[in-house]
């Protein structure tokens, strides 16, 4: 009896199995990364084993439960709370940004790094007795109208993720609430989000009540329904696009003294990456 023709194919892939796994790379990529193991994030988070490495590590992994649990420890022994901040926690952080900037990372995985960061960073000022240092207020909320504030919270854990005093004024704000916040706090940078068409409308009304009030700080517009265009027929304004890149606009503010006009002319260059919207 002739063999059939099906089993004449399965001899001929057994039989070629090397050759066929080399050629689709299956040996060559071997299996997947582990987050730590990324080349951008291997220049993020520090590179001695240790109490800083592995409290980075349960940042990177959102893990909550194990970065209270080693912080407690770690402040114990003696570790310096501000040290934990800057080079464990937000390292861990500044790891979950690259990653999630990459495309490796979702929505979920920041939240939840968000949330072990922030847990961790508030066991420390308990320790310390007060809020540790920031590099300059930046003030974030969602309009008046609008209850959808995930924009807005992905804003505030990459503000202080990244040092910065992120001043929450949660969601549906009135826009008199907004003015009497920039008058006390002085915030550096503004972010306004929207996610609605109904509501991106409160934006020229924001800007009509700071001018109004002698406030001119710059003011970043953004949302599901919005865009450039519209955004940028109010002066002080300019169209934010996504919310990791508002540490760096507020780097080029307090940094390099850039105005509303000079992001709105530069913002590509300033956040390090083509962005259509601006191109």
């Amino acid at each position: 009896m002739s063999e059939s023709p099906l089993a004449k194919y399965n001899d001929l892939i057994f039989d070629n199995y090397e050759d066929i796994a080399v050629r689709y790379n299956v040996k060559i990529e071997g299996p997947a990364l582990k987050p730590e193991d990324d080349p951008e994030v291997v220049e993020i988070l520090p590179k001695e084993e240790g109490v800083k490495r592995s409290l980075a590590l349960t940042v990177l992994y959102g893990d909550k439960d194990e970065c209270d649990a080693q912080v407690e420890k770690a402040l114990e022994a003696g570790e310096d709370p501000i040290d934990l901040i800057n080079n464990a926690l937000m390292k861990g952080m500044d790891g979950v940004s690259a990653l999630y900037t990459k495309g490796e990372f979702f929505l979920p995985d920041l939240m939840l790094a968000g949330d072990a960061m922030m847990s961790g960073v508030a066991i420390c000022e308990d320790k310390l007795g007060h809020k540790s240092e920031t590099k300059a207020p930046v003030m974030t909320f969602a309009v008046e109208g609008d209850p959808h504030d995930i924009g807005k919270n992905l804003i505030v854990m990459f503000l202080n993720a990244n040092g910065y005093g992120a001043i929450d004024l949660g969601r549906d704000v009135p826009t008199a609430e907004v003015v009497k916040q920039a008058q006390e706090n002085k915030p550096v940078l503004m972010t306004a989000t929207a996610l609605m068409t109904t509501t991106m409308t409160e934006f020229s009304k924001i800007v009509a009540a700071l001018q109004e009030a002698g406030i001119d700080t710059p003011i970043g517009c953004g949302g599901g329904a919005v865009r450039r265009d519209f955004v940028e027929e109010s002066p002080q304004t300019f169209y934010g696009v996504e919310a990791y890149h508002v540490p760096k606009l507020a780097d080029a503010i307090v940094d390099d003294g850039k105005t509303w006009e000079d992001i709105r002319n530069e913002y590509s260059d300033i956040v390090g990456e083509y962005v259509a919207a601006y191109s």
